[in-house]
């Protein structure tokens, strides 16, 4: 995969052509969706007059292309887009008719581990002499580089939803970006409840990887199901079920970050946020301490 780097304080992120973005990190019911760069009225009024570019990834063998093709054509509503190869980037991003809807690879700069992690990411383009000057709307986490296009591939429906929804919502509320934007949606976590929350078995840490270890700790409706299962929940919207979205390094001998969203099927809201840092005691999965919160 080539990389565009550049580099902000605190924090790098290298697109999937290579280019660094800084972004907000709020621990403890907090989402990964603004940048560093604080979008204006006027950039999201810019915006929803642009044609979204989506750009493909360079490599051949990727899955990611053939899945956000589909993925725009049932859920892509908030723009005109197309789909542009990789090579054509460069050059179009100077165009500020275009917004650009692409893959990128989030590096902790101080970070000593220097795990990388993939983000869903769509800015503005203009004029700009460095990649790090385009205004950046929203940024979503979607996997770590190093783990196959399958473990997300079947998500981008959601993300893609949740993105558009989120813009929607600075748009015709624009007071709440410069206050706390992620109070809107940590709010809906004691709705989980109501809800069917799917989740996968190999997604769970060892002591609730089970039906019966889950209720122990969690008595309210859940399944353990397919990653198919979760595809089918999203594409028929379906209103009762929140399913795990986690972000980890599933499997390697890597011990970073664990992210765990909770996202409603049909309505693409967050119901819960949280990371640990992985370790011997708090493995790459769900926890039992998660599953304890969302009961309250």
């Amino acid at each position: 995969m080539n990389e565009i780097l550049y580099t902000y304080p605190k924090f790098n992120i290298s697109i999937t052509m290579q280019r660094t973005i800084v972004f907000f990190v709020l621990v403890s019911y907090s989402l990964l969706v603004s940048a560093q760069y604080v979008p204006t009225p006027e950039d999201l009024d810019h915006f929803l007059e642009t044609k979204t570019l989506v750009v493909k990834d360079k490599n051949p063998l990727n899955t990611f292309d053939a899945e956000i093709e589909e993925v725009m054509k049932t859920e892509w509503n908030i723009t005109e887009y197309e789909i542009i190869p990789f090579s054509e980037f460069e050059e179009k991003r100077m165009n500020p008719d275009y917004s650009f809807l692409f893959l990128t690879t989030v590096v902790f700069e101080k970070d000593k581990l220097n795990a990388k992690y993939r983000f869903l990411n769509v800015s503005l383009g203009g004029d700009y002499f460095h990649l790090n000057m385009m205004p950046d709307l929203v940024s979503v986490p979607v996997a770590y580089t190093n783990v196959e296009d399958e473990s997300y591939n079947y998500k981008l429906g959601i993300l893609v939803r949740f993105i558009q929804k989120h813009l929607r919502l600075i748009h015709a509320h624009p007071e709440i970006i410069s206050t706390n934007v992620f109070k809107h949606y940590n709010d809906n976590m004691k709705d989980v409840k109501q809800k069917t929350l799917y989740l996968l078995e190999d997604e769970m840490a060892n002591d609730v990887n089970s039906a019966s270890r889950i209720r122990k700790i969690y008595p309210y409706d859940f399944k353990l199901v397919t990653r198919e299962d979760i595809r089918q929940a999203i594409a028929e919207r379906d209103q009762d079920v929140v399913f795990l979205h986690k972000v980890g390094p599933e499997g390697t001998r890597l011990q970073a970050r664990c992210y765990k969203v909770l996202i409603g099927a049909s309505d693409a809201s967050f119901y819960y946020f949280d990371y640990h840092m992985i370790s011997d005691k708090k493995p790459d999965g769900f926890l039992s301490k998660d599953l304890k919160k969302i009961s309250r």
